[in-house]
């Protein structure tokens, strides 16, 4: 299947069997409203109870519309962009032959021998990083030696996401008849299909301090979180220290305890864990590596830490992002954060510009068709996606507002090896003994999971408050 997939449209005619045009396509989309049942409109569902024997005159209707008064958005679901799982790992650069991994070319007092180790590679000499003598013998004097990259691979597994329902075949009979819903499998499987979405939305934005919970084991059966994803060491470290982790310095947590957390992708975000203060006193140390995303979380997630947000600290971000080679393409935030940024610009006498954004399977970018995009919020030209399920990361319980992803969405997305697709079997189809049951079960089904190849191009700002 891999030989000819090479696009999400590929993947989409191979899953669901169109490839030719007004084939149609075979997916169930849910196109409407949700909801639930509602109560009567008044104490009683009678009207007529105030008058002796009327009461079986009046029958309150509630009609077939079932209206939503839930909001299921799932702009970090739509947001991110979505490929074909055509492999499971990728092969990454983590550092140069000499002048280390950060963005600035490092330099130091090491010289450049045939075994110089990988760390004193990071600071080599400055007279000894390329410029060499006339007619200078390869191998021999200032530094002039063989160097080689550093390369090192990491890899995923496809995560499946299925949400299963049923119903059975008095309940499918008695909402055709009386004062009933009518169809209630298109119903039922609408609904779980908006659930299906925005289970995977909040996936994405799953705050980082689940990976760290008491009872919480089956967390990596998930799509990895961006909140994860765009971490560090550093970050993870001041979160056992400072007890947003279960897993923390009170606790005692231990190296293997935090793992959820600070594995990723096959490979490790280093934390130490000294245990010299004894129980109830251990202290973490965060590694920093090629794994690290741009972090800012102030000084430290003690409730007393807690910043309030400014422009200046976004601009940081941004420069930073941008130093490291990386181009956001779309910043991630709550409905109270993108408040505040508007809130600092009016005060500025500054105000947000305005883009439009047309969702397509690359993400925040695509053509503009008939009516199809909506507009957004934009900060130095960076879409501003509002995400209903963002957290907001700290310790703080006064005034504290939703954490800021910047994304570089080219080297970020959705790996997908199995798109959605809904599968039904039961009475309706004639084989109740599938099921097991006197009714039909049905069944929403993603594999796929998320990926980036390049951390430091993305960044993260945390810890926030709004006064």
């Amino acid at each position: 299947m891999s030989g000819y997939i090479k696009t999400m449209k590929d993947l989409e005619a191979a899953t669901y069997g169109y490839g030719g045009t007004g084939s149609g396509n075979a997916l169930l989309k849910a196109g409407g409203v949700v909801g639930g049942f509602g109560t009567p409109h008044d104490t009683s569902a009678n009207a007529f109870t105030g008058a002796a024997g009327l009461g079986d005159l009046y029958n309150l209707l509630y009609g077939q519309k079932v209206w939503s008064v839930l909001n299921q958005e799932v702009n970090p679901l739509a947001m991110l962009a979505k490929r074909p799982y055509t492999s499971s790992g990728w092969r990454v650069l983590k550092s140069r032959p000499i002048g280390g991994s950060d963005a600035a070319f490092g330099t130091g007092t090491n010289a450049v021998t045939a075994s110089i180790s990988s760390a004193d590679a990071a600071t080599p000499r400055a007279d000894q990083i390329g410029g060499v003598g006339e007619n200078a013998t390869l191998g021999g004097a200032d530094g002039f030696r063989a160097i080689a990259p550093e390369y090192t691979k990491l890899y995923v597994s496809p995560k499946t996401i299925a949400h299963l329902f049923e119903f059975s075949e008095l309940g499918m009979e008695m909402a055709a008849i009386d004062d009933g819903v009518g169809d209630i499998r298109a119903i039922v499987r609408e609904d779980m299909g908006k659930l299906h979405a925005e289970v995977q939305s909040k996936m994405l934005v799953m705050p980082l301090e689940k990976y760290s919970e008491n009872g919480t084991t089956g967390i990596e059966k998930n799509y990895t979180s961006l909140m994860k994803i765009v971490s560090s060491a550093v970050e993870l470290a001041t979160m056992a220290d400072d007890d947003v982790f279960y897993h923390n310095q009170t606790n005692n947590g231990t190296a293997a305890q935090l793992a959820d957390a600070t594995t990723i992708f096959g490979s490790t975000r280093t934390v130490t864990v000294n245990t010299s203060g004894g129980s109830g006193n251990y202290t973490y140390t965060g590694v920093p590596s090629f794994l690290d995303a741009e972090v800012d979380f102030g000084a430290g997630y003690t409730s007393g830490e807690c910043r309030v947000l400014t422009l200046s600290i976004l601009n940081d971000m941004i420069r930073r992002i941008r130093t490291n080679g990386g181009n956001p393409k779309v910043m991630i935030t709550g409905y109270d954060t993108i408040q505040k940024i508007s809130d600092l610009l009016q005060s500025q006498e500054r105000f947000m510009d305005r883009k439009e954004i047309v969702p397509s399977h690359n993400g925040v970018r695509g053509v503009k068709g008939q009516e199809v995009g909506f507009r957004v919020a934009t900060y130095y030209d960076i879409p501003i996606i509002p995400a209903k399920d963002m957290p907001s990361t700290g310790k703080s319980t006064s005034n504290r507002i939703s954490d800021i992803l910047v994304l570089d969405t080219d080297h970020l997305w959705l790996s997908v090896m199995k798109p959605t697709q809904y599968f039904e079997d039961g009475i309706t189809s004639g084989n109740p003994f599938g099921v097991g049951k006197l009714g039909n079960q049905g069944m929403y089904r993603t594999m796929g999971e998320t990926c980036c190849s390049f951390f430091k191009g993305q960044g993260k700002i945390t810890n926030l408050k709004s006064a």
